[in-house]
Protein backbone atom coordinates (compact mmCIF):
# COMPACT_ATOMS: atom_id res chain seq x y z
CA UNK A 1 0.00 0.00 0.00
CA UNK A 2 1.34 3.59 -1.04
CA UNK A 3 2.42 5.62 2.06
CA UNK A 4 -0.30 8.41 1.14
CA UNK A 5 -3.07 5.54 1.63
CA UNK A 6 -1.28 3.93 4.50
CA UNK A 7 -1.38 7.72 6.48
CA UNK A 8 -4.78 8.49 5.31
CA UNK A 9 -6.06 4.59 6.74
CA UNK A 10 -4.70 5.78 10.03
CA UNK A 11 -6.25 9.05 9.81
CA UNK A 12 -9.63 8.03 9.61
CA UNK A 13 -8.96 5.02 12.24
CA UNK A 14 -7.27 6.97 14.68
CA UNK A 15 -8.75 11.39 13.89
CA UNK A 16 -12.35 10.19 12.57
CA UNK A 17 -12.58 6.88 14.48
CA UNK A 18 -14.07 5.86 11.75
CA UNK A 19 -15.72 1.88 11.32
CA UNK A 20 -13.77 -0.52 10.01
CA UNK A 21 -16.44 -0.87 7.27
CA UNK A 22 -16.60 2.89 6.57
CA UNK A 23 -12.31 2.20 6.10
CA UNK A 24 -12.65 -0.78 4.24
CA UNK A 25 -14.89 1.36 1.46
CA UNK A 26 -12.98 4.19 1.70
CA UNK A 27 -9.66 2.29 0.36
CA UNK A 28 -11.46 0.55 -1.96
CA UNK A 29 -12.61 3.24 -3.77
CA UNK A 30 -9.11 5.04 -3.08
CA UNK A 31 -7.71 1.60 -4.77
CA UNK A 32 -9.80 1.50 -7.61
CA UNK A 33 -8.71 4.76 -8.52
CA UNK A 34 -5.41 3.76 -8.53
CA UNK A 35 -5.35 0.75 -10.36
CA UNK A 36 -7.41 3.41 -13.40
CA UNK A 37 -3.91 5.57 -12.98
CA UNK A 38 -1.75 2.41 -13.53
CA UNK A 39 -3.54 1.48 -16.84
CA UNK A 40 -3.17 4.89 -18.32
CA UNK A 41 -0.32 5.44 -20.84
CA UNK A 42 2.08 6.85 -19.14
CA UNK A 43 0.76 5.90 -15.62
CA UNK A 44 0.25 8.24 -12.43
CA UNK A 45 0.87 8.38 -9.42
CA UNK A 46 -1.96 9.24 -6.91
CA UNK A 47 0.03 12.26 -5.68
CA UNK A 48 0.34 13.25 -9.22
CA UNK A 49 -3.06 13.12 -10.63
CA UNK A 50 -4.61 15.86 -11.26
CA UNK A 51 -8.39 17.05 -12.65
CA UNK A 52 -7.74 15.31 -16.21
CA UNK A 53 -7.58 12.14 -14.88
CA UNK A 54 -10.16 12.43 -11.93
CA UNK A 55 -12.47 13.55 -14.86
CA UNK A 56 -11.33 10.49 -16.48
CA UNK A 57 -11.91 7.76 -13.79
CA UNK A 58 -15.62 9.63 -13.46
CA UNK A 59 -16.30 9.12 -17.06
CA UNK A 60 -15.29 5.60 -16.70
CA UNK A 61 -17.59 5.04 -13.59
CA UNK A 62 -21.00 6.48 -15.31
CA UNK A 63 -20.69 3.63 -17.96
CA UNK A 64 -21.22 0.59 -16.21
CA UNK A 65 -21.87 2.09 -12.52
CA UNK A 66 -24.86 3.53 -10.80
CA UNK A 67 -24.76 7.68 -10.13
CA UNK A 68 -25.27 7.01 -6.45
CA UNK A 69 -21.99 4.24 -6.41
CA UNK A 70 -19.99 7.25 -8.30
CA UNK A 71 -21.06 9.51 -6.02
CA UNK A 72 -19.79 7.86 -3.28
CA UNK A 73 -16.44 7.05 -5.25
CA UNK A 74 -15.91 10.88 -5.70
CA UNK A 75 -17.27 11.18 -2.32
CA UNK A 76 -14.23 9.08 -0.60
CA UNK A 77 -11.60 11.19 -3.03
CA UNK A 78 -12.70 14.02 -1.95
CA UNK A 79 -12.11 13.16 1.58
CA UNK A 80 -8.61 11.85 0.33
CA UNK A 81 -7.13 14.67 -1.39
CA UNK A 82 -8.67 17.43 1.24
CA UNK A 83 -6.24 14.91 3.67
CA UNK A 84 -3.54 15.14 1.54
CA UNK A 85 -3.67 18.78 1.00
CA UNK A 86 -3.13 19.01 4.80
CA UNK A 87 -0.36 16.61 5.19
CA UNK A 88 0.96 19.08 2.42
CA UNK A 89 1.62 15.79 0.38
CA UNK A 90 -0.41 17.85 -2.63
CA UNK A 91 -0.65 21.23 -3.64
CA UNK A 92 -4.17 21.29 -4.69
CA UNK A 93 -7.31 19.33 -4.31
CA UNK A 94 -8.08 17.87 -7.78
CA UNK A 95 -11.36 16.56 -6.76
CA UNK A 96 -12.36 19.27 -5.39
CA UNK A 97 -13.28 20.55 -8.93
CA UNK A 98 -15.69 17.44 -9.43
CA UNK A 99 -18.94 17.60 -9.12
CA UNK A 100 -21.09 14.47 -7.36
CA UNK A 101 -23.26 13.34 -9.87
CA UNK A 102 -27.14 13.87 -9.15
CA UNK A 103 -28.80 10.36 -8.01
CA UNK A 104 -31.45 9.19 -10.52
CA UNK A 105 -34.82 10.03 -8.93
CA UNK A 106 -37.00 6.98 -8.91
CA UNK A 107 -40.45 7.33 -9.79
CA UNK A 108 -42.12 5.08 -6.96
CA UNK A 109 -44.48 2.40 -8.42
CA UNK A 110 -48.77 2.57 -7.84
CA UNK A 111 -52.20 0.91 -9.27
CA UNK A 112 -54.32 2.18 -11.12
CA UNK A 113 -58.07 2.75 -10.57
CA UNK A 114 -59.02 -0.34 -11.24
CA UNK A 115 -55.95 -2.47 -10.12
CA UNK A 116 -56.56 -0.42 -6.77
CA UNK A 117 -60.57 -1.13 -6.85
CA UNK A 118 -59.91 -5.23 -7.61
CA UNK A 119 -57.39 -5.31 -5.09
CA UNK A 120 -59.59 -3.69 -2.52
CA UNK A 121 -62.40 -6.24 -3.22
CA UNK A 122 -59.97 -9.57 -2.90
CA UNK A 123 -60.16 -9.80 1.23
CA UNK A 124 -62.96 -12.36 2.22
CA UNK A 125 -65.70 -10.77 3.86
CA UNK A 126 -66.68 -13.85 6.17
CA UNK A 127 -63.84 -13.99 7.94
CA UNK A 128 -62.87 -11.18 10.67
CA UNK A 129 -59.05 -11.50 9.46
CA UNK A 130 -60.33 -11.29 6.23
CA UNK A 131 -62.30 -8.08 7.38
CA UNK A 132 -59.27 -6.59 8.85
CA UNK A 133 -56.94 -7.21 5.28
CA UNK A 134 -59.90 -5.47 3.85
CA UNK A 135 -59.33 -2.99 6.50
CA UNK A 136 -56.34 -2.26 6.13
CA UNK A 137 -56.03 -2.05 2.61
CA UNK A 138 -58.86 0.21 2.83
CA UNK A 139 -57.64 2.50 5.26
CA UNK A 140 -54.06 2.18 3.22
CA UNK A 141 -55.54 3.73 -0.04
CA UNK A 142 -58.06 6.06 1.98
CA UNK A 143 -54.97 7.93 3.60
CA UNK A 144 -51.79 7.25 2.28
CA UNK A 145 -50.13 5.82 5.67
CA UNK A 146 -46.60 4.55 6.17
CA UNK A 147 -46.82 1.11 6.67
CA UNK A 148 -45.49 1.72 10.22
CA UNK A 149 -47.79 3.84 11.06
CA UNK A 150 -50.61 2.14 9.56
CA UNK A 151 -49.18 -1.14 12.24
CA UNK A 152 -48.52 1.46 15.37
CA UNK A 153 -52.19 2.58 14.98
CA UNK A 154 -54.62 2.34 18.27
CA UNK A 155 -58.41 2.08 18.06
CA UNK A 156 -58.64 5.78 19.80
CA UNK A 157 -57.10 7.28 16.72
CA UNK A 158 -59.91 6.58 14.62
CA UNK A 159 -62.88 8.87 14.38
CA UNK A 160 -65.19 7.33 13.04
CA UNK A 161 -67.99 9.82 13.53
CA UNK A 162 -66.11 12.67 11.86
CA UNK A 163 -64.29 10.61 9.70
CA UNK A 164 -60.11 11.37 10.22
CA UNK A 165 -57.37 9.07 11.64
CA UNK A 166 -54.74 11.38 13.87
CA UNK A 167 -51.15 9.30 13.32
CA UNK A 168 -47.79 9.73 14.98
CA UNK A 169 -44.93 9.82 11.73
CA UNK A 170 -41.66 10.76 11.63
CA UNK A 171 -40.26 12.86 14.55
CA UNK A 172 -42.70 12.02 16.53
CA UNK A 173 -44.83 14.82 14.61
CA UNK A 174 -48.78 14.28 15.03
CA UNK A 175 -51.04 15.07 11.80
CA UNK A 176 -54.82 14.53 11.05
CA UNK A 177 -55.47 12.82 7.58
CA UNK A 178 -59.25 12.47 6.61
CA UNK A 179 -60.48 9.15 5.69
CA UNK A 180 -63.13 8.45 3.12
CA UNK A 181 -66.21 6.18 4.22
CA UNK A 182 -65.66 2.90 2.27
CA UNK A 183 -62.66 3.04 4.83
CA UNK A 184 -64.53 3.85 7.92
CA UNK A 185 -67.34 1.01 6.63
CA UNK A 186 -64.86 -1.48 6.23
CA UNK A 187 -63.09 -0.55 9.75
CA UNK A 188 -67.03 -0.62 11.44
CA UNK A 189 -66.90 -3.99 10.07
CA UNK A 190 -63.72 -5.40 10.88
CA UNK A 191 -63.93 -3.95 14.86
CA UNK A 192 -67.63 -5.59 14.91
CA UNK A 193 -67.17 -9.07 13.94
CA UNK A 194 -63.45 -8.57 16.08
CA UNK A 195 -65.37 -8.01 18.96
CA UNK A 196 -68.23 -10.84 18.41
CA UNK A 197 -65.60 -13.51 17.55
CA UNK A 198 -63.22 -12.74 20.14
CA UNK A 199 -65.73 -11.67 23.21
CA UNK A 200 -65.10 -7.78 24.28
CA UNK A 201 -61.22 -8.11 23.50
CA UNK A 202 -59.74 -4.95 25.19
CA UNK A 203 -57.41 -4.88 22.69
CA UNK A 204 -55.59 -1.19 22.41
CA UNK A 205 -53.96 -1.83 18.70
CA UNK A 206 -56.96 -1.50 15.75
CA UNK A 207 -54.67 -4.22 13.68
CA UNK A 208 -53.90 -7.23 15.06
CA UNK A 209 -53.15 -10.56 14.85
CA UNK A 210 -54.49 -14.07 15.46
CA UNK A 211 -53.32 -13.79 18.83
CA UNK A 212 -54.44 -10.43 19.79
CA UNK A 213 -51.76 -8.91 19.33
CA UNK A 214 -50.50 -5.84 17.48
CA UNK A 215 -49.34 -6.72 13.91
CA UNK A 216 -46.32 -6.04 12.18
CA UNK A 217 -44.67 -4.26 9.68
CA UNK A 218 -43.44 -7.90 8.11
CA UNK A 219 -46.67 -8.94 8.31
CA UNK A 220 -48.69 -6.39 6.96
CA UNK A 221 -45.91 -6.46 3.82
CA UNK A 222 -46.68 -10.12 3.48
CA UNK A 223 -50.36 -9.37 3.22
CA UNK A 224 -49.94 -6.95 0.49
CA UNK A 225 -48.10 -9.49 -1.02
CA UNK A 226 -50.49 -12.36 -1.03
CA UNK A 227 -53.51 -9.76 -2.28
CA UNK A 228 -51.20 -8.84 -5.43
CA UNK A 229 -50.53 -12.55 -6.25
CA UNK A 230 -54.52 -13.08 -6.20
CA UNK A 231 -55.11 -10.04 -8.40
CA UNK A 232 -52.74 -11.33 -10.54
CA UNK A 233 -51.33 -8.21 -11.48
CA UNK A 234 -47.98 -8.45 -12.39
CA UNK A 235 -46.27 -4.74 -10.49
CA UNK A 236 -43.78 -5.11 -7.91
CA UNK A 237 -46.00 -3.50 -5.61
CA UNK A 238 -45.31 -3.15 -1.90
CA UNK A 239 -47.02 -1.35 1.34
CA UNK A 240 -45.10 1.63 0.44
CA UNK A 241 -46.66 1.46 -3.10
CA UNK A 242 -50.26 1.74 -1.86
CA UNK A 243 -48.88 5.12 -0.08
CA UNK A 244 -47.86 6.31 -3.65
CA UNK A 245 -50.84 4.95 -5.36
CA UNK A 246 -53.03 7.64 -2.80
CA UNK A 247 -50.84 10.30 -3.66
CA UNK A 248 -51.05 9.92 -7.12
CA UNK A 249 -54.60 9.31 -7.70
CA UNK A 250 -55.02 12.48 -5.56
CA UNK A 251 -52.54 14.34 -7.59
CA UNK A 252 -54.52 13.22 -11.20
CA UNK A 253 -57.96 14.29 -9.51
CA UNK A 254 -56.52 17.86 -9.33
CA UNK A 255 -55.57 18.02 -5.37
CA UNK A 256 -53.44 20.39 -4.27
CA UNK A 257 -49.73 19.29 -4.37
CA UNK A 258 -49.30 21.43 -0.66
CA UNK A 259 -52.43 19.19 0.75
CA UNK A 260 -50.93 15.97 -0.46
CA UNK A 261 -47.90 17.20 1.66
CA UNK A 262 -49.85 17.70 4.47
CA UNK A 263 -51.48 14.42 4.19
CA UNK A 264 -48.10 12.04 3.85
CA UNK A 265 -46.46 13.96 6.70
CA UNK A 266 -43.46 14.82 4.25
CA UNK A 267 -41.21 17.66 5.90
CA UNK A 268 -40.12 19.27 2.18
CA UNK A 269 -42.64 19.93 -0.66
CA UNK A 270 -39.86 18.43 -2.59
CA UNK A 271 -40.16 14.81 -1.16
CA UNK A 272 -43.61 15.26 -2.75
CA UNK A 273 -42.89 16.64 -6.00
CA UNK A 274 -42.28 13.09 -7.55
CA UNK A 275 -45.80 12.92 -8.12
CA UNK A 276 -45.89 15.64 -10.56
CA UNK A 277 -43.18 13.25 -12.87
CA UNK A 278 -45.07 10.52 -12.68
CA UNK A 279 -48.64 12.31 -13.33
CA UNK A 280 -46.82 14.39 -16.03
CA UNK A 281 -45.75 11.03 -17.61
CA UNK A 282 -49.34 9.65 -18.04
CA UNK A 283 -50.90 13.30 -18.97
CA UNK A 284 -47.62 13.19 -22.14
CA UNK A 285 -48.76 9.43 -22.87
CA UNK A 286 -52.29 10.35 -23.00
CA UNK A 287 -51.84 13.20 -25.10
CA UNK A 288 -49.31 11.45 -27.51
CA UNK A 289 -51.97 8.92 -27.78
CA UNK A 290 -55.12 11.07 -28.34
CA UNK A 291 -54.28 13.83 -29.42
CA UNK A 292 -54.18 13.41 -34.05
CA UNK A 293 -51.52 15.81 -34.71
CA UNK A 294 -48.90 13.94 -31.90
CA UNK A 295 -49.21 10.58 -33.59
CA UNK A 296 -49.40 10.74 -37.16
CA UNK A 297 -46.55 11.28 -39.37
CA UNK A 298 -46.08 15.01 -40.97
CA UNK A 299 -47.68 15.09 -44.83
Amino acid sequence: MERSIEMFKTYLSVEKAASRNTIDAYLSDIGQFSLFLDGLRPSRSIESAGILELRGFVASLLKTDKKSSVGRKIAALKTFYKFLLREHIVEMNPAGLISIPKKDRMLPGFLNIDETFGLLELPDADSVFGLRDRAMLELFYASGLRVSELAGLDIENIDITIGYVRVIGKGRKERVVPVNSKALQAITEYLETRKSAFGNDGWKALFVNRYGKRITRRAIGLIVKKYMIQSGISKHISPHSLRHTFATHLLDAGADLRLIQEFLGHASISTTQVYTHTSTDRLMKVYDDAHPRAHKKDR
